[in-house]
């Protein structure tokens, strides 16, 4: 039999476990060094079927009769993953809201593997709980801090807060009103939202135009206008596409003239709060009920790290449970702390921790400077697209950290060839492990949806001037693609 006895394997925690866990971390960071050499660039080469062969011969059946070892499991498991992983602390890997986590929010993260806290009774994670309240607290106050008792839930991110968003809402509209809630949302808007009424049994959201990207207010106010119903408007602080920020100053005025409320998705935008030069971006958000933010975003947290901020605590009511085994009344009366109601999930692993760590680390100055400097570096590429004799930028100021760009070799051609071209060029530069460059569907200055490769700036040391070698690829494949550009690139 090969590999370890069970006896011999042991738990992460307790001090046999933690001795354990010096020499697993070591051979794990050891096994990413070792990954990131072989695949030598900001994702592997070689498209979907390249990597699976990879994967399987380096890891061999997942499940064997016998186990291979704790070394051996490791070593070849996070060796093969790294090699085949779009890592997006390189350089080119600028295609999503993607962040690279800092370290000290990784080495957070372990900590909590480690503790295995579940953060669905107090007695399961009594310190953590704590830390859950006094960082939910701070970004409560971030977010609305004239507000007298505002309050944040801890989330998986931007989807689930939406979602808890529209659960709050419906309650509060079921408290007042036979009517079903409308949801009027942004054209805009992430697919989250949409996808949230239709799980809580809403009616189909309405749409806004949102020429140029953002909201039209004036369609809104006739949408609003003389309308009974309870409404809650979704406005965006941030688009996925082009990291836009609806006038949200404007629609706040607009939905309490009506009676309506307003929610705000700023899962992308909300880490402006941070900064002393951009926060004012975000005038007009204290006007929510609501809002969305995301940490693993513009806010460097290893996946998940969403938050949902309330103005009113009470709200989080809507999401009140009792279970006996959890949160029995006597022992709620007896003064162990309730928090089942924190989220929609029961077991939860503790993703403040690693926020927490991050916030006390860097402070809100220190935060907002590696926001900075992910739009000034925006900023910057976009003078630099500008410049380029081959490309061509899609006008407009620069969304958040956010630029699109096409060739201008794709101008010459119909459209329909013209962002086939596009695409095809994204997929090439992945699938020779080059760049991961996004792609995004968007209205030009004359009006006509065309497809663009996009820029999304999240490292906090990336500048524009490291980018310059990748513009230059994006042009070069271009002027080399195939005549048909539906066929691909011989790979």
């Amino acid at each position: 039999m090969s590999g370890q006895s069970p006896g011999a394997v042991r738990v992460a925690g307790g001090a046999e476990g933690l001795a354990e866990m010096h020499s697993l971390t070591r051979t794990v960071l050891e096994a990413l060094e070792a990954g990131a050499a072989d695949r030598g660039g900001p994702l592997p080469s070689g498209g979907p079927e390249s990597v699976a062969e990879q994967v399987i011969r380096a890891c061999g059946p997942i499940l064997p009769e016998h186990g291979v070892g704790v070394g051996d499991a490791l070593t070849t498991l996070v060796r093969a993953v790294a090699a085949g992983s779009a890592d997006p602390s390189e350089r080119d890997c600028v295609g999503h809201l993607h962040c690279p986590p800092l370290a000290v929010s990784v080495a957070a993260d372990l900590a909590a593997s480690v503790l295995n806290q579940s953060m669905d009774s107090w007695d399961q994670a009594p310190a953590a709980t704590v830390v859950e309240e006094l960082t939910t607290r701070a970004l409560a106050k971030l977010v609305y801090p004239d507000a007298p008792a505002p309050d944040a839930l801890i989330t998986s991110g931007g989807t689930e807060s939406n979602l808890i968003a529209l659960l709050i809402a419906r309650e509060r509209a079921r408290a007042r009103s036979a009517e079903p809630l409308r949801i009027v949302v942004g054209e805009n808007a992430h697919h989250s939202v949409r996808r949230a009424a239709w799980t809580l049994g809403l009616p189909t959201p309405v749409g806004i135009p949102c020429p140029a990207g953002v909201m039209n207010v004036q369609a809104l106010e006739e949408i609003l206008s003389g309308e009974q119903r309870p409404t809650l408007v979704v406005a965006t602080a941030g688009t996925t596409d082009e990291g836009l920020i609806d006038p949200l100053p404007q629609i706040a005025d607009a939905v309490a003239r009506h009676g309506a409320t307003l929610h705000i998705d700023a899962a992308y935008g909300g880490a402006l709060l941070f900064s002393a030069r951009f926060a004012d971006r975000l005038a007009g958000l204290p006007g929510a009920v609501s809002v969305t933010i995301d940490l693993h975003k513009l806010g460097w947290q290893p996946v998940a790290a969403g938050v949902l901020a309330v103005a009113d605590a009470t709200a989080l009511q809507a999401l009140s449970l009792r279970a006996a085994y959890l949160n029995a009344d006597d022992d709620t009366a007896a003064g162990l702390p309730d928090v089942l109601g924190r989220s929609l999930r029961t077991s939860r692993r503790p993703d403040v921790l690693k926020i927490a760590a991050t916030l006390r680390a860097l402070g809100r100055t220190g935060i907002g400077e590696l926001v900075d400097r992910c739009i000034d570096a925006a900023t910057e590429l976009a003078r630099a697209v500008d410049a380029h004799p081959a490309l061509r930028r899609r006008a407009g100021e620069v969304g958040i950290s956010t630029v699109l760009f096409r060739p201008i070799l794709a101008d010459a051609l119909p459209d329909a060839a013209g962002n086939a071209l596009v695409a095809e060029i994204r997929r090439h530069l992945l699938y020779t492990g080059r760049a991961v460059l996004g792609r995004a569907l968007a209205e030009d200055a004359d009006g006509r949806q065309l497809l663009w490769l996009k820029v999304t700036m999240l490292h906090p040391h990336t500048r524009a001037a490291d980018l310059r070698a990748l513009l230059d690829a994006a042009a070069d494949t271009a002027f080399d693609s195939p005549e048909d550009t539906d066929v691909a690139w011989n790979r």
